[in-house]
């Protein structure tokens, strides 16, 4: 099923999401929900706050959206280690129309849970890494966007609230008609 995927500044973006206790078949269900979303939706990753629900879930999918063969599901994902420095462009599902250069670790190894219970540790550079980091950024309630400069930020923030003017222009105007 396709979920809603929230867009800044929605409150539970800028939330700690909360640890999944145990993988249930709930959980199971909102990992596929949430990698036919990310897939609907030309992504490469997907974590559970950008779908309204404040749990530590990720599913990631370089290969997608039209292979879907390397698909990667974190539980409660921890980066226990990171090294070195990289910059790459990155936008994001929930921040609509923006990409911006971002610093992020090199390498990185992430420790987690699969959907079967299972703990696995994978190290990971390139796209993986920023991929990994961007997404359990998500978990800590942290958006790309926090990592830019105050200036090009501010920028962005005023473009959002010049299109929630815009659209509520627009609601507006259908009312009245």
């Amino acid at each position: 099923m396709l979920l809603e995927i929230l867009k800044y500044p929605h409150p539970v973006l800028a939330k700690k999401s909360e640890p999944v206790p145990e993988t249930t078949p709930e959980i199971r269900q909102l990992a596929d929900d949430m990698a036919e979303t990310m897939y609907a939706n030309q992504g490469v990753g997907l974590a559970a706050p950008q779908v309204g629900r404040s749990l530590r879930l990720v599913v990631i999918d370089l290969s997608g959206p039209d292979k879907r063969e390397e698909r990667i599901n974190l539980v409660n994902p921890v980066i226990t280690k990171a090294e070195g420095e990289q910059e790459d462009e990155e936008g994001c599902l929930s921040v609509r129309d923006y990409r911006a250069n971002v610093k992020r670790a090199a390498t990185v190894t992430v420790c987690a849970t699969d959907l079967d219970g299972k703990p696995f540790c994978l190290e990971a550079d390139g796209l993986l890494a920023v991929c990994l980091q961007h997404e359990i950024d998500h978990l800590d309630g942290v958006l790309f966007i926090d990592h830019l400069s105050r200036l090009k930020r501010a920028m962005y923030d005023k473009r959002v609230k010049r299109w929630a003017k815009q659209h509520h222009q627009q609601q507006t105007d259908q009312n009245d008609s």
